[in-house]
């Protein structure tokens, strides 16, 4: 049974940084590929990121582009959110997703992923 553990969130300033991990278990960590949605209270569940199997391919939704970094250490089944630059309405809880059926493409529909985390809280303060 995959397992995903978000750590790392709490509160912050607006121009702040926070790196959020999420830890995986199991399962083949290296089987799947990973992505961070968020939501904001009284909006909808958003996708940020993505990474594949080896890491060598990230995405980013365009609210966080060049200021967040996804990353993977598939040594330690552990994926990462690096945080810079954060502003208030980056405030949401942040959600680890795992995708053990993907083929090809950015998935970007929560759909697309097999297995969610229950989430980091993230603040940010103006």
């Amino acid at each position: 049974q995959v397992r995903l553990v978000e750590s790392g969130g709490g509160l912050v300033q607006a121009g702040g940084s926070l790196r959020l991990s999420c830890l995986f278990s199991g399962g083949t960590f290296s089987r799947y590929v990973m992505g961070w949605f968020r939501q904001a209270p009284g909006k909808k569940r958003e996708w940020i990121s993505f990474i594949n199997r080896s890491g060598s391919i990230t995405n980013y939704a365009d609210s966080v582009n060049g200021r967040f970094t996804i990353a993977r250490d598939n040594a330690k089944n552990t994926v990462y959110l690096q945080m810079n630059g954060l502003k208030p309405e980056d405030t949401a809880l942040y959600y680890c997703t795992a995708d053990g059926q993907y083929i090809a493409g950015v998935p970007t529909a929560e759909l697309q992923y097999d297995h969610w985390g229950s989430g980091t809280q993230v603040t940010v303060s103006s």
